[in-house]
């Protein structure tokens, strides 16, 4: 190992020699990200063992992220994280890979801030909402909490940076299940989410997901996004467009869906969260999903390369022809 180590030293040394380079040293960082939770169901009322009406309440680790990140060239870098996710079957955590990827970076080639990736790598559309909309440790964004997509894939992407910071385009081809699952077939998911900011704050954003559960079943999302950032308050729309059909002998549901949020700060760290989701699967159906957040958060000041907050929020969710599901919870996100 520690042959080929050297011999791997010895080679990007010898290209970035032959670029005109300066000798390199390769790096490694090691970060991690933790959501952490208490939350108590509200509605509706559960049984315990003993038939007796309860709340049920529970302390949560839904996120821990080991971030292992670094250079083996000026050019090339690279990021590895596992995942310890929510509790499944049997009360134990589920371990898992979410990214692994080599990232080349193509700024002698394009403009600055584009990049080529290959592996588990973050997906176009979610990647770029989260960094405007922060409360991903509350909850994932609209498009994820109802399925319609995920937030890590395998595949290759291109990440071309439009001059001037004016936007970018970011699209590659992926597995389409998600990091979280094998490939359930030959069929690959085309995504391209293209985002132009002509104004100071405002992005104006497009994506396209094309993939097939089968050949003749189309699994395609079409999402439309507005977002603006202001030292007051950041906030977004988004307008979602969905078509399933997981097998020949059944229909294609054409779903219709959007979603408003806005984050005012009140200052000295203190952000109050407000969104609304509102989805219909099926067009054509009578059956309707809406959720409201409302939450006041704590974000940390004057911390160097660490982020820290928590949240006081309640969470509902409207289901036609369900009971309402209400909860309360204070989420924790720390991240360095």
């Amino acid at each position: 190992m520690r042959i080929k180590l050297s011999a791997l030293a010895l080679l990007l040394f010898s290209v970035s020699a032959a670029a005109g380079d300066a000798p390199f040293a390769p790096s490694i960082k090691l970060g991690t990200t933790i959501f952490a939770d208490f939350t108590q169901q509200a509605s509706p009322v559960s049984k315990d063992a003993d038939g007796n009406d309860i709340h049920p309440s529970s302390f949560n680790i839904s996120r821990a992220y080991i971030n292992v990140t670094g250079n083996v060239h000026p050019r090339i870098s690279f990021r590895i994280t596992p995942d310890v996710g929510r509790e499944i079957a049997g009360g134990s955590q589920q371990f898992r890979l979410k990214y692994a990827y080599a990232q080349v970076g193509l700024d002698g080639w394009m403009s600055k801030g584009s990049w080529a990736r290959f592996g588990v790598q973050q997906t176009p559309y979610i990647d770029a909402t989260e960094a405007v909309y922060r409360y991903r440790y509350q909850g994932t964004v609209f498009p994820e909490r109802e399925g319609y997509l995920t937030s890590a894939d395998a595949g290759i992407s291109l990440r071309y940076a439009l001059p001037r910071e004016l936007g970018d385009l970011h699209a590659g081809i992926f597995n389409g299940d998600g990091y979280a699952r094998t490939e359930a077939n030959d069929q690959k998911a085309l995504q391209v989410r293209a985002t132009v900011r002509p104004l100071k704050g405002l992005r104006a954003t497009v994506f396209y997901d094309g993939d097939h559960y089968i050949a003749s079943g189309k699994r395609e999302r079409l999402i439309a996004q507005a977002t603006y950032e202001h030292k007051l308050f950041n906030a977004g729309v988004d307008a979602l467009s969905t078509k399933d059909r997981t097998s020949a002998t059944k229909p294609e549901l054409e779903g219709r869906g959007w979603s408003a949020w806005a984050t005012p700060k009140l200052g000295n760290g203190w952000e109050i969260l407000l969104r609304h989701d509102q989805n219909r699967p099926d067009r054509h159906a009578d059956i309707e999903r809406r959720r409201d957040i409302v939450g006041i958060a704590y974000w940390l000041p004057n911390l160097d390369k660490v982020t820290t907050s928590v949240l006081v929020d309640c969470d509902t969710l409207a289901v036609t022809g369900n009971e309402r599901e209400t909860r309360y919870g204070v989420k924790m996100l720390l991240v360095f």
